[in-house]
């Protein structure tokens, strides 16, 4: 464990991926198998405002019991407006944290190579030990042309050491085969692949010295099932279409803990919902659940804690009947 009067040459690593390809999750596992006597902190750029990924995280550890720091960097690539937005929020988490690890986790449609640039920048460079870069990606987006064809994608790919083949357990042969063959393109040529499920791969990928071959790793991730935990309750807050793209817009929701939601009516909601990627963390009446949608599913996972009800939605069209619909689901509860 370091100095904690001391901020210097602090091990550094950004975790990337498009849009679903499953970095919370794989953060999430690297925080759980942390060493315990580590503090880590986490840097988190949503595409959206709203901010779910963040609420995640915090919604697993905390600071106090597990020595892990958390903030995030709503609205958009952190990067721009000269970088203010990372520099500003990079500088408050390290003031506080004063890790042993840093993760850096972009937005899946922001601009990777201008986080390294300001990782690796005058200003930083005492602080910030850069070391592996991690890409995930879902093979199975490879035959599509949304994803080949977008400059962030390949970008992501380009600036990886190593490169994580996501939910593994959904791809045929012909996904591993078509990701082998889309990195010897795309990325630098001693880049590593990897195969893995849930996000789970071994912590010594993260290390500047890790010196190892291109394999299959698959361990089995397990989530703690906890009870689900009230906190305090926050200002009630609408936010419209935002944050658009050529492609894409968020839409979301805040809303306090004294909304409780119907787990059932939530999948309902969930399972008709047309969209290119959903967050949620929401009270229900089986306890404080982060939900996710992507490509074409849907995963749970056990909060111990959350904030706030936090939802949102990234797809090509708005539709306005989510918010009926959405509050369709909630049933008041006392808190």
């Amino acid at each position: 464990m370091r100095d904690p009067k001391q901020i210097l040459n602090i091990p550094t690593n950004v975790i990337t991926g498009f849009l679903g390809a499953g970095k919370t999750t794989a953060i999430l596992h690297l925080l759980k198998n942390k060493p315990q006597n580590e503090r880590w902190a986490v840097l988190v750029n949503e595409f959206g405002e709203i901010g779910i990924d963040g609420q995640i995280i915090k919604g697993k550890y905390s600071e106090k019991e597990q020595g892990v720091y958390i903030k995030e960097v709503p609205g958009g690539c952190m990067c721009c407006t000269a970088g203010t937005p990372m520099r500003i929020a990079l500088n408050q988490l390290l003031k506080h944290s004063k890790p042993d690890r840093l993760l850096i986790e972009p937005t899946g449609l922001g601009h990777p190579i201008e986080v390294i640039q300001t990782l690796t920048s005058k200003h930083f460079k005492p602080v910030i030990e850069l070391q592996k870069t991690i890409t995930l990606i879902d093979a199975r987006n490879l035959s599509d042309k949304r994803y080949t064809e977008h400059p962030t994608f390949n970008q992501q790919l380009s600036i990886a050491d190593h490169v994580i083949g996501n939910k593994d357990d959904l791809y045929k042969d012909s996904d591993r085969k078509a990701l082998l063959i889309y990195a010897q393109e795309h990325c630098k040529k001693d880049v590593q692949i990897h195969f893995t499920e849930n996000g789970a791969f071994t912590a010594e990928l993260l290390n500047k010295n890790f010196i190892g071959k291109n394999k299959t790793h698959k361990p089995k991730q397990e989530w703690l099932q906890q009870d689900a935990a009230t906190a305090s309750k926050a200002t009630f807050s609408l936010i419209k279409p935002i944050a658009a793209t050529e492609e894409l817009k968020s839409t979301g929701l805040k809303l306090t803990l004294d909304i409780q939601f119907n787990y059932l009516k939530l999948k309902v909601f969930f399972g008709e919902l047309k969209a290119e990627r959903m967050k949620a963390v929401l009270r229900t009446d089986r306890g404080a659940i982060a939900f996710n949608i992507s490509t074409d599913s849907l995963s749970e996972t056990p909060l111990e804690v959350i904030k706030e009800n936090r939802i949102e939605i990234i797809a090509k069209e708005i539709d306005k009947k989510w918010e009926e619909k959405f509050r369709d689901c909630q049933e008041r509860a006392d808190t």
